[in-house]
């Protein structure tokens, strides 16, 4: 994905570390692929318009032990 656009790139890269991990954790936290193409096309466009974390998701569950029961169950 970011091999395909330079400005997704420029702004994935200007991200920080922590920003990035809650993204792909986010994204590759739904169970179903279907699902996870969504958040990569939610992904991509949020980013885009300058977002810097996942809207409305509990947080990491390996670093939130708070979220964990969000992806446990």
């Amino acid at each position: 994905m970011l091999d395909a656009s330079p400005e997704l790139a420029e702004k994935w890269h200007a991200l920080t570390a922590l920003a990035r991990n809650e993204w792909i954790c986010w994204t590759i936290s739904a169970k179903q692929e279907a699902t996870r193409e969504k958040r990569r096309a939610r992904l991509r466009e949020e980013i885009l318009e300058g977002k810097k974390r996942p809207c409305c998701w509990p947080g990491c569950p390996h670093r939130r032990e708070s979220a964990r029961k969000f992806v446990d169950a």
